[in-house]
């Protein structure tokens, strides 16, 4: 039996296959599916099922194409209603994968329909659950995301999985493994490990929503505060899961498209496609295309296109570090960004040599910082309200960056003011957010708040947290 965890760190993402005796399953597979078939091919097994936790609401899953290359159903748990032909598999239900054992496992609450997977192996024993959004390392799925779709509320959500962990989870077995679909960084909970594999066991001691001395009010309690708006994106997202999308093949022959500069110009213009620039934060201070948006390849990419871009089907043009094409127009289409219509042919230099106008980002180190906290200068934060109430400079404006677009009337535009996250990505993305919206007045602090605690800036720490 091989069982082997496919994890993608940008989107915090676990994908699974599974392999028994020449057959094969693949458990929420990404969009891109050409490393399961690669994994079968290799080992010369054939994937038998497709297994789907529920509607993902972060990324598209690669469930259709994969089936559509191998002729394996998809499996869905019970109350799923894709608009396509899949097995609604009911619970209990099993599914034999050569020697080895899959048993549906209905848990609602994440959603309506999601379902654990119990993997039972060759001698009968449990061996492993995969828990989708069910049951995280650290914490479990947050219960808001199915209101509309099932007309319940969070709170009888959250009851909902209340029970569907003490019923279904808990009692098995502590030695058994957990794979969950996502780990820390997903918006998909508050309080995930950054481990990715753990046991029951160790679970049922960590986890706050295992404890066994918890009532059903102290757990919707707990799992519903501090729980904030989810992404703008993620409606969308559970629309394509549900109903259909393009192969990633036609996504990438649409926008593996190089536009040399006046062609690209024109088409931003005409089209009012968002130009997004995918380089380093260096490059990007150094020359920009006026009105682009920074969200570098490097970091949490996908998900932080999803949360400030919104709107899936907005055409977009790309400004990207040469070689990585293909890679951003797949990382977009991972999230539902499809509407890639090209990418800047010969980069930013090609733009500069053809005597079209950049702009630059004006940068400040934190010792030049400290001056301008003396001075009362207008400082901005846009780190999360966690890493704000940890360590901050006192008088600061908190604006997390997931809310910028509804606070940019928080931002003067008569005087200079300065802006700095934990290490400088995300004051960047701040920044050319600002000067697309007409705000280019801010100053981009080096290195944020990693190089400001190297200073003696005072800092302070919020009152109703532990200590760092």
């Amino acid at each position: 039996m091989i069982v082997e965890q496919i994890y993608t760190g940008c989107l915090a993402q676990g994908a699974y296959y599974i392999e028994s005796n020449g057959e094969a399953a693949v458990i929420d597979p990404l969009r891109e599916v050409e490393p399961y078939l690669k994994r079968a091919h290799k080992n010369k097994a054939s994937i038998k099922y497709i297994f789907e936790t529920h509607f993902h609401a972060d990324f598209v899953s690669g469930h259709l194409t994969l089936s559509k290359k191998t002729k394996a159903p998809i499996v869905f748990g019970p109350l799923a209603d894709p608009d396509f032909d899949v097995i609604i598999a009911e619970d209990g239900q099993t599914f034999h994968i050569g020697d080895v054992t899959i048993i549906a496992l209905h848990t609602p609450g994440h959603t309506m329909e999601s379902t654990t997977y119990l993997l039972r192996d060759s001698t009968g024993k449990d061996h492993a659950i995969f828990s989708g959004d069910t049951l995280f390392l650290g914490d479990v799925g947050r219960p808001d995301l199915a209101q509309k779709q099932g007309k319940m509320t969070q709170e009888q959500l959250a009851e909902t999985l209340f029970d569907s962990l003490r019923n279904k989870i808990m009692p098995l077995d502590d030695d058994i493994t957990v794979y969950p679909a996502h780990g820390a960084g997903s918006a998909c909970g508050k309080k995930m490990m950054k481990e990715t594999v753990d046991t029951l066991g160790n679970q049922k001691k960590v986890n706050y929503a295992l404890r066994q001395d918890m009532t059903k009010e102290q757990f919707v309690k707990e799992v519903i505060d501090g729980l904030g708006p989810p992404p703008h994106y993620f409606p969308e997202n559970v629309r394509l899961n549900r109903l259909g999308y393009d192969d990633i093949d036609v996504i990438l022959e649409n926008g593996n498209n190089p536009l040399q500069p006046d062609v690209f110009e024109e088409t931003a213009t005409s089209t009012g496609a968002v130009v997004l620039d995918v380089r380093g934060v260096n490059d990007f201070t150094k020359a920009h295309i006026p009105n682009a948006i920074f969200i570098g390849i490097d970091g949490g990419f996908a998900p932080w296109v999803g949360t400030l871009i919104g709107d899936t089907k907005h055409p977009i043009l790309l400004i990207v570090p040469e070689g990585r094409e293909e890679e951003t127009i797949t990382r977009l289409s991972r999230v539902g960004f499809d509407n890639t219509l090209g990418y800047l042919g010969g980069g930013i230099k090609a733009w500069i040599k053809s005597g079209k106008a950049v702009e630059k980002i004006e940068n400040i180190n934190a010792q030049e910082l400290k001056i301008q906290v003396n001075n009362g200068a207008t400082i901005y934060d846009v780190r999360n309200q966690s890493e704000y109430d940890a360590k901050h400079i006192p008088g600061v404006n908190l604006v997390p960056l997931d809310e910028i677009n509804q606070n940019l009337s928080l931002f003067d535009n008569d005087k200079p003011f300065f802006l700095h996250c934990a290490g400088g990505y995300r004051s960047m993305i701040a920044l050319s957010i600002l000067k697309n919206r007409g705000i280019h007045n801010g100053v981009n602090v080096l290195g944020g708040m990693k190089s400001i605690k190297k200073t003696n800036i005072n800092l302070q720490q919020s009152s109703c947290t532990a200590t760092e």
